[in-house]
């Protein structure tokens, strides 16, 4: 049995993308007319998080009690990106715990972690490298939230923060950066699915866009 897992952190965002990511997967069949307009392909079940903060530890949550009632040994458990499943070196670990006892094959589909056929291999190289990928994430993500609370404290210090909140805060903005990070997705794309302005997400990703360009000396 192929099983398929997605979340989405709030109740305003939309799990299209990673339904598009799992259609291209052949776990997703597209159905026209209908809402959401898509449904599991054959052999496939789908269990769904909406509304879910990655805060709460995957094996929490609602929809993956019901994965775990679900799963049996030779199995796969599918998600489109890690992100969507765990949070964090504890977390993804757990998770592996979970699949290695019951026998279950674990799958990302998207993302630095795609080529493995199985996160959930006991071997050194795979916890490895799922180690050094998941730390690096966590780094750019506490880095990301230091940077911005320095730049919001030197403002308050000159007088020029008014304290609007950004459009893009926790998961979300998690998510946003790791698409256009790791997905190349576009800016206008990311505006669209979270229903912010692209200077939002602009604002959100200025760390990962490339400066502006020099102008060439005039002879």
């Amino acid at each position: 049995m192929r099983i398929v897992y997605s979340r989405s952190s709030t109740a305003t965002q939309s799990l299209l993308r990673q339904r598009h990511i799992l259609t291209e997967a052949g776990l997703l069949v597209r159905t026209e007319g209908v809402a959401e307009g898509f449904h599991p392909a054959e052999g496939v079940l789908l269990f769904e998080d909406p509304a879910t903060t990655s805060k709460i530890p995957a094996l929490e949550r609602p929809a993956f009690a019901k994965v775990a009632s679900a799963a049996h040994p030779g199995d796969t458990l599918t998600v489109s990106e890690l992100f969507r499943l765990c949070r964090d070196l504890m977390d993804i670990h757990a998770v592996r715990d979970w699949c290695q006892a019951r026998g279950v094959v674990l799958r990302v589909l998207s993302g630095p972690l795609s080529n493995f056929h199985d996160l959930a291999d006991d071997d050194a190289t795979t916890a490895l490298i799922i180690n050094v990928i998941t730390a690096v994430g966590q780094f750019q993500r506490d880095l990301q939230n230091e940077l911005t609370a320095e730049g919001i404290a030197a403002a308050e210090a000159e007088g020029r923060y008014r304290g609007r909140p950004p459009a893009l805060t926790g998961d979300q903005l998690e998510e946003v950066r790791a698409a256009f990070r790791d997905q190349g997705a576009s800016i206008a794309g990311l505006a669209r699915e979270h229903g912010v302005s692209r200077v939002a997400v602009r604002t959100a990703l200025a760390d990962l866009l490339p400066g502006p360009r020099t102008p060439p000396p005039q002879s």
